[in-house]
């Protein structure tokens, strides 16, 4: 596929996200490199929505009970975030999509950008189900996230955990 994404001019966000993930599973199709591939869709997202920040964290290696930062679009990052910690650090705990609509009302929220008013984050899994990082998407408005975004996130989740290597 071509380094290039077709992005369709609407205000539909459900219409934008069925657009992409084809175009998404066709650019990670021949790579199977995974931080290669995590980067490119996180620059899609990025381009689709511009939302504020979109990367991920992933389980650390030497802390199995800390998330280090993993490809982002945005502005600079928190790089470690302890389980439990925060939205990203509670979607890992819990093991499901956290979506907050005013980071300024969730207890323990780390804020890594001051620009960030809400946010939503999806556990990333093995095949095995096992929680190995977490997608992380921050925008500046408030109630920025809904279900769509949780339904076609959780997917792009899946497409991650697909391309998976340790």
């Amino acid at each position: 596929m071509s380094e290039e994404l077709f992005i369709p001019k609407t205000a539909n966000r459900e219409e934008v996200y069925a657009a992409l993930l084809p175009q998404l599973r066709s650019l990670i199709a021949d790579e199977k490199d995974f931080v290669a591939n995590t980067a490119n869709i996180m620059a899609a997202l990025k381009e689709a929505f511009g939302f504020l920040w979109v990367g991920c964290y992933f389980v650390s290696k030497e802390n199995i009970n800390e998330l280090v930062l993993g490809p982002f679009q945005g502005p600079v990052a928190c790089a470690r975030i302890a389980k439990g910690k925060g939205v990203c650090g509670t979607a890992w705990a819990k093991n499901e999509t956290v979506i907050v609509d005013d980071v300024e009302q969730f207890p323990g929220h780390i804020a890594c950008s001051s620009l960030s008013k809400s946010e939503i984050v999806v556990p990333l899994r093995k095949k095995d189900h096992s929680v190995f990082g977490v997608l992380d998407v921050d925008s500046q408005q408030l109630n920025h996230f809904s279900e769509t975004d949780k339904k076609y996130l959780e997917q792009i989740a899946v497409l991650l955990g697909e391309v998976f290597y340790e």
